[in-house]
């Protein structure tokens, strides 16, 4: 008999869960079951099943089977190569038929014959070894072909990028919670996901929250998760970021902008090792390493009482420091020539690279935006150049002296527009929340005023 692996039953009759323990016990590796569909998605990131039992009808009603569609299009989200076997009544098959061509691999009749059982969970777990198998083959195809994800855009032969790989092999083996420190735009999602990719966690939930995007109203929810009824729209239980992600990793991308209030929920998260849910008194365990980024001087932060100083102690077990892209030297050209590539590639435009004038402008130019300004600077540049090579007035930036020599003069809508922002992010530190104070703006505005003038 084909040993079964990690068996999920939901099914709300109780005497069925029991029957389905006792005779599947001893020919899997473990079995979880539930009564209920909104334990599903917990179910899924945690235990990580290799087979699913689930009945077509719940408490909602007895006969149309939508919450077993519903189910199993949840099912199907969290693990898109997931084996969902149906359990229905005779009456019921006409729905299953239809359930398999929604995604499901196949359905059993109640009350069911051991035997055909068996050979259907069988035939089951042979499929889900199979797909195991495609998909690590797959994996193995793109590392050998260099198609490794948003982390193969990190390009780098400077002394300070050199210094930065070093520490990330060092964290290839540990689990340790690590603080990514750095300007806006030089990459810390894109290190993120490579210190993902190089940690025992790799394989497991990466789960990302942006915390400069995110009302404050909104993160405990989406950090925790509710049940239903916890609030006015709270239709259905919902999972949190934090319990998705148990068994993977957190990444709390701009974490300098939350709040101390929330700092403190956090700070109880991780210490307790659980959470629980609004609406809810049941902790729930969680196992979760934190991978945090901030552009911000958090240690002034902590200095000036706006962040937690134990909550910094927590998240920063290590800390990668990623250099701005005006002290990596050659890096810029290094990076815009793959930048020109990859857009040339994009627009079909046969430029072939830069001239050396050009080289020499891109060098002496301060890049407050970092590397995602030069990768706009490359973008417009290759859709509006001409001719093989690119040129000086293809990257129609100033340097930071001559727009102060020319700041009285400067009558300019546009221009009076840019130093406004670069003024305000200067006195920000880089903090886009702060900036966008200064401006008397939204923080969403500012990203799309920073857009539009190329910083």
């Amino acid at each position: 008999m084909e040993h079964l692996g990690k068996i999920l039953i939901v099914d709300d009759n109780e005497d069925v869960l029991f029957a389905l323990n006792l005779l599947l016990e001893p020919l899997s590796e473990k079995i979880k079951v539930a009564t209920t569909p909104d334990r599903i998605e917990y179910f899924m990131t945690t235990f990580q099943p290799d087979l699913i039992l689930l009945d077509m009808n719940f408490s909602r009603d007895a006969i149309s089977g939508q919450e077993g569609f519903e189910s199993l299009e949840q099912i199907l989200k969290a693990d898109p190569q997931a084996i969902v076997i149906f359990m229905t009544a005779y009456s019921d098959t006409d729905k299953a038929v239809r359930a398999i061509k929604a995604g499901a691999t196949d359905f059993i009749p109640k009350p069911w014959e051991k035997e055909k059982l068996l050979a259907t969970l069988s035939s089951g777990m042979k499929l889900r070894r199979s797909g195991k198998e495609v998909k690590a083959l797959k994996e193995q195809i793109e590392v050998l072909s260099g198609q490794t994800g948003p982390e193969s855009d990190i390009i780098g032969e400077s002394p300070a990028m050199k210094e930065v790989f070093a520490t990330i092999g060092k964290l290839s083996e540990t689990d340790a919670n690590i603080l990514i420190l750095g300007e806006n735009g030089t990459g810390k999602d894109v290190f993120a996901h490579l210190l993902y990719r190089c940690s025992p966690r790799y394989g497991k939930p990466f789960v990302t929250i942006d915390l400069g995007s995110i009302p404050e109203q909104l993160f405990e929810s989406e950090l925790f998760g509710y049940e239903k009824g916890a609030f006015t729209d709270a239709r259905r239980a919902k999972s949190g970021r934090m319990e998705v992600a148990t068994g993977g990793t957190l990444f709390l991308d701009e974490i300098g902008n939350l709040s101390l209030p929330m700092q403190a929920k956090l700070l109880t998260a991780i210490e307790k090792r659980q959470i629980t849910r609004l609406g809810s008194t049941q902790a729930v365990p969680i196992d979760v390493r934190l991978i945090c980024a901030t552009n911000t001087d958090i240690r002034q932060m902590v200095d000036e009482a706006n962040f937690r100083q134990d909550l910094l102690y927590r998240i920063n077990t290590v800390e990668v420091h990623i250099p701005p892209l005006r002290e990596r030297g050659n890096d810029i050209i290094l990076l815009a020539e793959y930048f020109l590539n990859r857009y040339g590639r994009k627009y079909k435009k046969e430029i072939r690279g830069l001239t050396r004038e050009a080289k020499n402008k891109l060098l002496k130019y301060a890049w407050p935006g970092n590397v995602r300004e030069l990768q706009h600077a490359v973008e417009r540049a290759v859709i509006l150049g001409e001719g093989s090579l690119l040129k000086p007035e293809n990257f129609p930036f100033h340097t930071i002296e001559r727009r102060k020599k020319e700041e009285d003069e400067i009558l300019n809508l546009e221009q009076l527009e840019r130093q406004t922002v670069e003024k305000a992010l200067c006195l920000s530190q880089g903090n886009m929340t702060r900036a966008a104070e200064y401006l008397g703006i939204t923080r969403f505005a500012l990203y799309r005023k920073l857009e539009k003038l190329g910083l």
